[in-house]
């Protein structure tokens, strides 16, 4: 063995640690503010498992927005298609075990990202744009006629999902929803972090940055790219899973406009081509929007844009992603 080839053994093991390092930091942090939240709101545990569901679905959103460039406004479709899944699997053929019912939406979510990707990534810019506006208002459309699977506009009651693993029943309280949401996140983190850095995820973003020459090295930029959309809605379904059994309800605002717009400024606001930056976002303007709605519920709207108009002003790169930036260059310069 040469010189060179144990240096960049070295090199490779050493880039490895920090990777190692940096994912077990990342849990902790998921885990520290979970328990933090547990402790300082018991009696608030719902807005917080909500808040997990909605970490999902702007995780999956990164996947194809902040790693390949592919612009939408309709992610909500993979949502909620996963949370009608997991409902009308409970209410419609009596399957209420809670990971049977997960495993529905993740599925629901797989076939809800293969149709958008296919139609989707059929066209670039803003005619994609246009395309997944279209595809949100016809899943909501088709979810509000199909009432007698979904429950229309009145929504689809009657979820009683079984305790979890057979001992942890779902109380009023939602301390089992909360839990269940938690380690489903940590899971969900822990993979996407080793589907990014894969060659798979590597291949994504060369297909951001230029798919002229992906295609000329042989690889095909729309397969990869619904390979990825795919994975996303399994994410996304995952989340509507989750809505789903800790609220026992589901109703078409899961399959809204808004839910997709709001997805999107999360992602923007964290950082996007980042996780941390999808959770980043997702928590800040969750509890932003919380608090500020309650002090002021005429208004709070304003705040919410003075908030997103200076966060694009001052932090482009979003909060994670500045952050992230200015630590680099402090440890850049302590070199």
């Amino acid at each position: 063995m040469t010189m060179a080839t144990v240096n960049e053994t070295l090199t490779t093991a050493r880039g490895n640690r920090r990777k190692l390092g940096r994912d077990l930091a990342g849990l902790s942090v998921i885990l520290g503010l979970a328990v933090t939240g547990y402790l300082l709101f018991p009696n608030n545990l719902a807005l917080l498992t909500r808040m997990t569901a909605i970490a999902l679905l702007v995780l999956s959103l990164d996947l194809v927005t902040g790693y390949c460039g592919v612009a939408t406004l309709g992610h909500a479709a993979l949502f909620g298609t996963g949370a009608y899944a997991a409902g009308i699997a409970a209410v419609h053929f009596g399957i209420t075990d809670p990971l049977l019912m997960l495993a529905c939406g993740i599925l629901g979510g797989v076939v809800a990202g293969l149709l958008c990707g296919a139609v989707i990534l059929r066209a670039h810019g803003l005619p994609q744009l246009v395309l997944s506006i279209a595809l949100i208002h016809l899943f909501h459309e088709f979810a509000n006629k199909a009432a007698s699977w979904t429950g229309g506009s009145d929504g689809l009651a009657g979820i009683a999902p079984d305790p979890l693993l057979g001992f942890f029943a779902f109380d009023l309280w939602g301390r089992t929803a909360y839990v269940f949401g938690i380690v489903l996140l940590a899971v969900v983190f822990t993979l996407l972090r080793l589907v990014v850095r894969s060659p798979f995820g590597m291949l994504c973003r060369g297909i951001k940055e230029d798919p002229i020459r992906i295609r000329a090295m042989g690889a095909s930029p729309k397969v990869t790219l619904v390979k990825m959309y795919m994975i996303s809605g399994a994410v996304a379904g995952a989340g509507g899973a989750l809505n789903a059994i800790s609220t026992q309800v589901v109703g078409l605002d899961s399959l809204s406009f808004t839910l997709s717009a709001e997805s999107l400024v999360m992602l923007v606001l964290g950082g996007t081509g980042s996780l941390f930056g999808a959770l980043t976002g997702t928590i800040v303007f969750m509890f932003f929007e919380d608090i500020v709605s309650a002090a002021n519920p005429f208004h709070w709207l304003t705040m919410v844009g003075a908030l997103l108009i200076a966060v694009v002003l001052f932090a482009p790169k979003g909060l994670y992603g500045t952050i992230a930036a200015v630590a680099a260059r402090w440890r850049e310069a302590r070199r």
